[in-house]
């Protein structure tokens, strides 16, 4: 399999990572998990809850793209090995985000996804 794809699988992961790590946090800020209305439990979220949320959003976001992204690379017929570089940046700077953030440190994470976003831009580059 690509590695391009193997990153794309891996990224499917990160999200239900996230949210498991979200479930832990409200669970240490409220007592309890609130089955019934997570979405308004998880918006009550302080501090690293809330940026723990916020990074499972973004990951939800950085997935989209990338699987759109490889869509129109491997739709242009792009060469995989061509893809295996910038996916694996990519990667990289999809794992560093959530620790960045989750941490607060956030100059080095808005340039960990300028990155991410570059190496994008890189491989739909690469399809024109």
């Amino acid at each position: 399999m690509p590695t391009a794809l193997i990153v794309l699988v891996l990224l499917a992961f990160i999200p239900y990572v996230l949210a498991g790590l979200g479930g832990y946090a409200k669970i240490k800020q409220f007592g309890h998990l609130d089955n019934h209305h997570p979405r308004i439990q998880a918006n009550k979220l302080e501090g690293v809850g809330a940026r723990l949320m916020a990074t499972q959003a973004n990951a939800w976001e950085a997935l989209a793209f990338y699987t759109a992204t490889i869509v129109v690379v491997f739709a242009s017929g792009v060469a995989w090995a061509e893809l295996t570089a910038p996916a694996l940046i990519f990667a990289a700077t999809r794992v560093a985000h959530p620790v960045l953030y989750i941490a607060n440190i956030a100059t080095a994470r808005s340039l960990v996804v300028v990155a991410g976003i570059g190496c994008c831009v890189y491989m739909l580059w690469l399809a024109f």
